[in-house]
């Protein structure tokens, strides 16, 4: 009876590890295939550098609260003169976010809740980013964000910041 209960579980923990070595495998597969595009990016054949003009739309309806940050100079990391930060964007119907550059600032923004247009300097189309979404923003790239939906987008940004900003608001 015990040999028989012991055969049975080398059995299931081997069918496990089968299983789990499967879903591995199929899950890598489906990682590294080609995507034409991702949620959220510029689509393919649209990308360009400085395809899209500086817009000056001021900021409007858009809260910006910093949650948290780190001076990162104090840090293993020591990065002198930078901030880590991270930040809750609320914005309204209709709000912007206004014109502004990554090129010294990289940053990682999630999409919360609702949805917001990007308008990128790297992309000849708008990018609807939704709900689930996150976009890395990198060197090169200038862009404005706009709720054209109709309720609040929520949005969480983290950056590194310059120390010596004068604003910890700056978009």
């Amino acid at each position: 009876m015990i040999a028989k209960l012991w055969m049975n579980s080398v059995l299931v923990r081997r069918l496990m590890g089968v299983l789990l070595m499967g879903a591995l495998l199929i899950g890598g597969a489906v990682a590294m295939a080609p995507a034409t595009a991702l949620a959220g990016s510029c689509p393919a054949g649209k990308q360009g550098v400085d395809v899209r003009k500086p817009d000056t739309t001021p900021a409007r309806d858009v809260t910006d609260t910093v949650i948290s940050s780190i001076d990162v100079a104090k840090e293993p990391a020591d990065i002198e003169g930078r901030q880590f930060r991270m930040r809750r964007l609320e914005v309204k119907p209709g709000g912007v976010v206004p014109w502004h550059s990554h090129d010294d600032r990289p940053a990682i923004i999630y999409i919360v809740k609702g949805e917001i247009t990007e308008y990128a300097s790297t992309c000849s189309v708008p990018i609807v980013h939704k709900a689930g979404d996150s976009t890395a923003e990198r060197h090169g790239v200038a862009h404005w964000w706009k709720n054209t939906g109709k309720t609040t987008a929520v949005l969480i940004s983290a950056d590194l910041l310059h120390v010596n900003d004068a604003d910890p608001h700056m978009m």
